[in-house]
């Protein structure tokens, strides 16, 4: 952790969405890293009382407060009653949801928890964007935070979260003593994940193991859920700092800083499993492209999920990998975590579970 010389101590922090897959590891991470903080937790669902023993936490000792993100007197009172220094929102519908989920959670929650902030005396105030907002199914060479928004995005998950970002970043207001900060974290993964590696873990039990779509030359960004949490605590610390303004209203990309092809992490997790594959059928991105079209239009006869859509192959195919040199100069952000460690730790979870 960061040796900032704090002009003031943080008391207590407020974790919107801390009940979920990022929101545990926030816990653990200002746990061990900010010595007798006090850690409030406000989410729709409670926290888990049987946790893994990837965190050393006690779940007694976290304060939590249950509510709707979107309600002003739900937020009100966790704001009230925690008496946080800090408020840390990462709550975020998963992908393949519904347009109206993704505007309810994060434009509506997101304008209500600022507003609510604002009115009543919160200084540091740190969003979990997302390293998509910049993603429009073109590639993403060490892109930085100067690319701009796509004009249309194509996905309502990294639409919304541009809003909010934006919502955000237009609320930095230093005179009036409020600060925001937005971190873009890229590919997460790790102990705890309820989307990537169970998606993994399913496609392999279908027989999708053996399929590659793209020539898997395509350099993506995959980052530890740790050195996630890691940087929500280092952008807290210096919000606290003599240089606050040099970090309030910015964003900031955060990854493991080691892009790799993207097929690596799920063949290490299907051979977790026992999928090993001696050769794979490789679908260039145009035929995956059709063949995603076509899915999507028979699964909607039969009322099912699509097993493969253009959205996905298009996801899939493109490199995508950012430059976190901003987060490593102003945030002394440094992944601790290493990729393969990484993976290492979410089989360990993953055979934890069995």
């Amino acid at each position: 952790m960061s040796s900032n010389k704090n002009k003031e101590q943080i008391k207590s922090v407020l974790l919107i969405g801390g009940s979920g897959f990022l929101g545990l590891h926030l816990i653990q991470q200002f746990y061990e890293n900010i010595p007798n903080i006090k850690i409030s937790v406000f989410d729709i669902r409670p926290l888990p009382q049987k946790l893994s023993k990837f965190f050393t936490f006690n779940p007694q000792d976290i304060k939590f407060y249950e509510g709707d993100l979107t309600k002003e007197e739900d937020v009100t009172n966790a704001i009230i009653s925690s008496k946080c220094d800090v408020l840390v929102h990462s709550a975020s519908p998963i992908h393949g949801l519904s347009q109206e989920i993704y505007e309810k959670v994060n434009i509506k929650g997101t304008e209500n928890l600022l507003k609510v902030s604002k009115k009543l005396g919160i200084t540091s105030f740190i969003y979990t964007s997302s390293a998509g907002v910049i993603f429009n199914g073109q590639d993403v060479i060490n892109a930085d935070e100067s690319w701009p928004y796509p004009e249309i995005h194509m996905d309502g998950y990294n639409e919304t979260k541009a809003i909010a970002e934006t919502l955000v970043m237009n609320s930095n207001d230093p005179q009036n003593n409020f600060r925001t900060v937005c971190l873009r974290p890229a590919g997460i993964f790790g102990p705890g994940d309820r989307q990537l590696v169970p998606g993994l873990k399913a496609s392999a039990e279908l027989g999708q193991s053996k399929y590659q779509l793209g020539d898997n030359n395509n350099l993506f960004d995959w980052t530890y859920v740790g050195n996630v949490a890691d940087a929500h605590v280092l952008a807290s610390e210096k919000l606290f700092s003599e240089n606050r303004d040099l970090i309030s209203g910015q964003t900031f990309f955060i990854t493991n800083d080691a892009p790799t092809y993207f097929w690596t992490l799920a063949r290490t997790v299907w051979k977790n499993d026992g999928y090993i594959d001696k050769y794979y059928i490789k679908l260039n991105k145009p035929i995956a492209i059709c063949l995603g079209y076509v899915s999507e239009f028979v699964s909607k006869l039969l009322g099912k999920e699509p097993g493969i859509t253009p959205f996905r192959v298009k996801v899939v195919c493109a490199t995508r990998y950012h430059n976190i040199n901003k987060a490593k100069k102003l945030l002394d952000y440094e992944p601790k975590v290493d990729l393969e460690t990484g993976i290492k730790n979410t089989l360990e979870w993953i055979n934890e579970k069995l």
